[in-house]
């Protein structure tokens, strides 16, 4: 069995904690968002006791949060979450952090906020990514999730 060592984050990743946090917790609730069943359900919030919750829909505000949260980053810490979904996917290896973050800073496809949400399990690969790289957000997830205010943050 092949112990691997625990890396080093880079000194100078551009993204705190607490941001990369939120966005991976955003992130995983936007990929679990399911297509609506029932588009012109006639139904109102107190009858149908958030039963829609998990249904993509235009009201919906984790895709709203989540794009709010990735656009007021400056390019920097957007190249960033590229590069650490890169890691996540396998595209790079940790090791490879400074060329993950150098491609990213060049792309020049679809802007970030669209090409990010556009991926499949960005939160997990997100999640990956940092971890591969060495940086640890459990603690910064388990308060965002105690906290009752973490769905109305549109501006953390």
């Amino acid at each position: 069995m092949t112990i691997r060592d625990n890396p080093e984050p880079p000194e100078d990743f551009p993204v705190d904690r607490d941001t990369l946090a939120f966005i991976i917790l955003k992130a995983q609730a936007f990929d679990a968002l399911v297509p609506s069943d029932d588009p012109s359900d006639g139904s109102n919030a107190p009858d149908d006791r958030a039963v829609d919750a998990l249904e993509d829909e235009r009201d919906n505000p984790v895709g709203r949060e989540l794009r709010a949260k990735i656009a007021g980053l400056d390019d920097d810490s957007k190249a960033a979450l590229v590069a650490l979904t890169w890691i996540g996917r396998g595209d790079y290896e940790a090791e490879e952090w400074p060329d993950a973050f150098t491609a990213a800073r060049e792309r020049s496809e679809a802007p970030t906020t669209r090409y990010l949400m556009g991926i499949p399990l960005l939160g997990d690969l997100l999640a990956e990514g940092a971890n591969a790289i060495g940086i640890n957000v459990r603690e910064e997830e388990v308060a965002a999730l105690s906290d009752p205010d973490v769905g109305t943050q549109s501006d953390a």
